[in-house]
């Protein structure tokens, strides 16, 4: 079944949810209708859409026009195989003692590693972005200094895969969260699949939104690993359910926008231990003050 894309840009959220809002009543109908922040600091939004029809440009056009958008690009998609191409692209990636594979790839796991399997159809966040072999890299680290997770918590986890690298860390339960309920079904399988599932506890909320969540703090280790935008808007949580020397470790951050989020953090208390750079990604280590006795 062929797939058509239909993207453009504009200023503004408010004007991205009222463009997405109407492209979903033109004819034919889009499959799925999405509204995201650029993150390079313009202002711009995409507004995106997905047919399996061939959709009306002229409709489009109107629609990009009455909103104050770019015209729209529209493409079709070839057919592919995604799991098949997953497996040929995605080869195993080792961050610090971690090995992140594909089932395709079990017979090349190290002994000397410690491995967390991504199952190819599940391939969002398998190590291969520079964030997440950051986080990873980062959390090996903090382990080698001889620090023992006894509250954690993975937010905005994606396939679960920084969690899951906290759980073969230490003893105890890792709590893990997204806002995204097909994230955390993708969490879920893989917490099971890596037989973790009695070690690792994911919810679908927004941040710490969740009663099982804030019962559980203040947390010792916080994992972000999501973009600047959220980053920022959870500092004060963090700071808020984070413990006294409580240890984040924050990605999903453009290298020019890291001195932002720096910056944010040690407003609420936290001061940075180190900032390490792959390809255009940041990922910072920070931990919070203790409070001075008075």
């Amino acid at each position: 079944m062929p797939t058509f894309t239909a993207l453009t840009t504009l200023t503004g959220l408010t004007a991205g949810e009222a463009l997405g809002a109407d492209i979903e009543n033109i004819i034919p109908e889009p499959t799925g209708v999405g509204v995201f922040e650029i993150e390079d600091g313009s202002g711009l939004w995409e507004v995106g859409a997905y047919f399996t029809e061939k959709p009306d440009e002229v409709a489009l056009d109107l629609l990009a026009a009455l909103h104050g958008a770019k015209p729209f690009a529209v493409s079709e998609l070839p057919e592919t195989d995604w799991v098949a191409h997953v497996k040929r692209e995605l080869t195993p990636v080792r961050a610090g003692r971690f090995f992140v594979y594909g089932s395709h790839d079990a017979d090349q796991v190290p002994l000397d590693t410690t491995p967390l399997l991504i199952e190819a159809a599940m391939a969002f966040g398998t190590g291969h972005h520079g964030t997440t072999e950051g986080c990873l890299t980062a959390l090996d680290r903090l382990a080698s200094t001889g620090f023992i997770g006894k509250h954690v918590i993975d937010v905005g986890c994606g396939t679960a895969v920084l969690a899951m690298a906290a759980a073969k860390l230490w003893p105890g339960t890792v709590l893990a969260s997204d806002i995204d309920e097909v994230a955390t079904d993708v969490a879920h399988a893989n917490v099971k699949c890596n037989d973790l599932d009695r070690r690792v506890d994911v919810v679908t909320c927004a941040g710490f939104d969740h009663p099982d969540l804030r019962a559980k703090a203040p947390f010792d280790l916080i994992l972000a690993n999501i973009l600047k935008g959220p980053l920022l808007d959870l500092a004060p949580d963090m700071e808020r359910f984070g413990a006294e020397g409580a240890h984040v470790i924050l990605s999903g951050i453009l290298n020019p926008q890291a001195e932002d989020v720096i910056e944010t953090y040690g407003f609420h208390g936290f001061d940075l231990l180190n900032h390490s750079q792959i390809g255009e990604w940041s990922t910072l280590h920070m931990q919070k003050r203790n409070r001075t006795a008075t």
